[in-house]
């Protein structure tokens, strides 16, 4: 199935199956471009969030007013950093931001148990990177690919362009189907 985008220069709609990436400079504002990406034709979406925890997650879907009914979290910072973890049935845990193998089971579960338009998240894979490494965070990203296809989903993969070098963004690039970079200034260039 197809699926609309809310992404400025890109293609209306994309198949199933697509990673977006997200290449964005480290101040860069994406909260309003992943919050549309997620509330646009969609009946179910899952934020991985390697970055922020469940309750920044859930603080920014209510202030871009996203309907939290169609969404589940993936929190992998709470349990490591020690801290309380909300008793909510669309939120999850895994150990530790760098368990790769927790985080994709967890996207796959969230893929086959639900049903329609869904699409996943995944702030930020540089984050990834940092706890893991950057090999780990190219593996996930090329196996949440081969998820995506295989349940006719879609992604939008934040990367912080700074802070990798060139080698390792063609890398990301090359395991994406549409590239989308934010510039400083709020400018959108895309290659799909």
């Amino acid at each position: 199935m197809d699926y609309d985008l809310a992404i400025e220069g890109a293609p209306d709609a994309v198949p199933g199956g697509t990673v977006v990436l997200l290449l964005h400079p480290s101040t860069g504002e994406t909260d309003r471009m992943d919050t549309d990406f997620l509330k646009t034709d969609t009946d179910h979406f899952l934020v991985v969030s390697t970055r922020t925890t469940a309750r920044e997650v859930t603080q920014k879907l209510e202030y871009y007013d996203v309907d939290e009914d169609r969404a589940e979290i993936l929190d992998t910072l709470s349990v490591e950093r020690g801290y309380s973890r909300r008793g909510a049935s669309h939120i999850h845990y895994v150990s530790s931001p760098d368990d790769v193998d927790g985080i994709l089971s967890a996207v796959e579960s969230f893929l086959a148990d639900n049903t329609g338009k869904r699409r996943v998240s995944f702030d930020s894979l540089t984050e990834l990177a940092y706890y893991a490494d950057e090999e780990r965070a190219l593996d996930a990203l090329v196996r949440l690919g081969e998820l995506l296809e295989a349940h006719d989903a879609v992604a939008l993969v934040h990367v912080s362009q700074e802070v990798h070098d060139d080698f390792v963004l063609e890398q990301f690039r090359d395991a994406s189907d549409l590239v989308v970079e934010l510039g400083e200034g709020g400018d959108v260039v895309t290659d799909y």
